[in-house]
């Protein structure tokens, strides 16, 4: 399993309040939510009227894919012109070596089957 992690900081250029910003981080959220299936949510900033921090995730089984839709993603939030990006930071990890270890969660139940 491959999982990519995304972290956007964002400026709002016309936000005169927290309403205005929460309304405008909707948009984005939904819009993106909509438009990717994927996880996403204001993680940090909620007291900034001008400012926000966005976290989104992608899962996938190959590493291409997830990495090439981490970058669609993020022209998409560009391209929507509702934010300005100030600074973004990707992560992809690979767990499927993780989680052969042995050291995760098994439920003995199903062996039986």
């Amino acid at each position: 399993m491959v999982v990519g992690v995304g972290i956007i900081d964002i400026f709002i250029v016309n936000g005169r309040s927290l309403k205005e910003k929460r309304g405008v981080l909707r948009r984005v959220i939904q819009r993106t939510r909509n438009k990717f299936n994927i996880s996403i949510a204001e993680i940090g900033d909620q007291d900034s009227w001008k400012s926000g921090k966005i976290g989104f995730t992608v899962v996938g089984n190959d590493g291409r894919f997830v990495n090439s839709m981490m970058d669609t993603v993020m022209h998409f939030i560009e391209e929507l012109n509702l934010v300005h990006v100030v600074n973004s930071k990707i992560e992809i990890m690979s767990l499927s070596d993780a989680m052969d270890d042995g050291c995760g969660y098994t439920d003995d139940k199903f062996l039986e089957l």
